[in-house]
């Protein structure tokens, strides 16, 4: 049982598919912990709180480091070395995945929120349903007038030129918020992409849904299990700590000019077997190409850089049909409204 061992992960790892039993019990402060669902823990301490906090990892199975992270986390929270000051969700997003060491089995969670599962019927559909549920009735149960976060933690495929960045989703006319921003960097995450058309990620359901202060964080590259530096996650995980123990988060320490904020100016999708990017396989993302480059061919269309320079992330030519296969970004216009 998780209440003896206190290792969330391990407790995932043994039950991928069904808990054994749900788990309720309380800690010696009277914060109470829930295990209801499989990589699903409900944490609320027995004082009044002003924020619900939701901190996923693992959408994809083999992305180790944030899940590692998380999970001495909640281990802290769990064993009193941590104080817990904000109603907390936990959610560990594709346990089978991680067990397979795979970043999905059959299709890419992380393309399957804000209603996009009811077009399939596979594990990860399924996984998805209940990922928006357990995270609807969270944010409901807290009640309106709080602040709301979702941080969806991630670690890239490849190499990547900016080691760690994050995708603040499309907010439809609310102005992106410098606090969010600066409390990013103080975690380490130096590189903001701001998005602009609506997506079916994680981080943009619990933004648009909920209006949450939510990104997609990514923190690195993808390592085994047991072969992640905890030193470079080291940053993001006490900033984390802090946001949890409502305790102060040092933003007015954070140097802007070391800040880089990018805007997404395509979103190319793959349409069709013949998809090839240009350039190499193990190109780096946040790679720049000059305007008029050819970055990739779909059967009869091709596409081209369009603005001066734009640098490419996430390059992934494997996709399934019709999913993103790439972004570009260029550095962020005067226009975007910030506050």
């Amino acid at each position: 049982m998780l209440q003896d061992n206190k290792d969330l992960l391990v407790h995932t790892l043994a039950h991928p598919h069904h808990l054994p039993q749900t788990e309720t019990f309380t800690l010696a402060d009277g914060t109470k912990v829930q295990l209801p669902d499989v990589g699903v823990m409900i944490i609320e301490p027995s004082r009044p709180t002003e924020q619900d906090v939701v901190l996923s990892a693992g959408v994809h199975g083999n992305e180790t480091g944030p899940i590692e992270m998380l999970n001495e986390l909640v281990g802290a929270l769990l064993d009193g070395s941590l104080p817990l000051r904000s109603r907390l969700l936990v959610l560990l997003g594709n346990p089978p995945a991680m067990v397979a060491g795979k970043r999905e089995l059959e299709v890419n969670l992380n393309r399957l929120f804000s209603g996009a599962h009811q077009q399939g019927d596979t594990a990860e559909h399924h996984r998805a349903a209940l990922l928006e549920r357990y995270v609807r009735d969270f944010f409901e149960a807290g009640g309106e007038g709080r602040a709301r976060y979702h941080y969806d933690l991630h670690t890239a495929i490849r190499d990547s030129r900016r080691e760690k960045f994050a995708i603040y989703p499309f907010r439809h006319g609310r102005p992106w918020r410098w606090q969010q921003i600066d409390f990013l960097a103080s975690g380490g995450v130096e590189t903001i992409l701001l998005s602009h058309s609506a997506t079916t990620t994680f981080s943009y359901f619990s933004s648009n849904e909920f209006g949450a202060d939510a990104f997609t964080v990514e923190l690195g590259k993808v390592h085994p299990f047991g072969e992640n530096d905890p030193a470079r996650l080291a940053a993001m995980k006490q900033q984390l700590a802090r946001l949890l123990a409502a305790q102060p988060l040092g933003l007015e320490q954070v140097d802007r000019s070391r800040i880089t904020v990018f805007d997404v100016a395509q979103v190319i999708n793959k349409h069709s077997d013949d998809f090839a990017f240009t350039f190499a396989d193990d190109e780096a993302n946040f790679t720049p190409f000059p305007r008029g480059h050819l970055l990739a061919t779909d059967g009869g269309k091709a596409h081209y850089v369009v603005a001066e320079e734009e640098a490419i992330v996430f390059p992934n030519a494997r996709v399934a049909n019709g999913q993103r296969a790439l972004l570009t970004v260029v550095p962020v216009g005067s226009d975007q409204p910030f506050e």
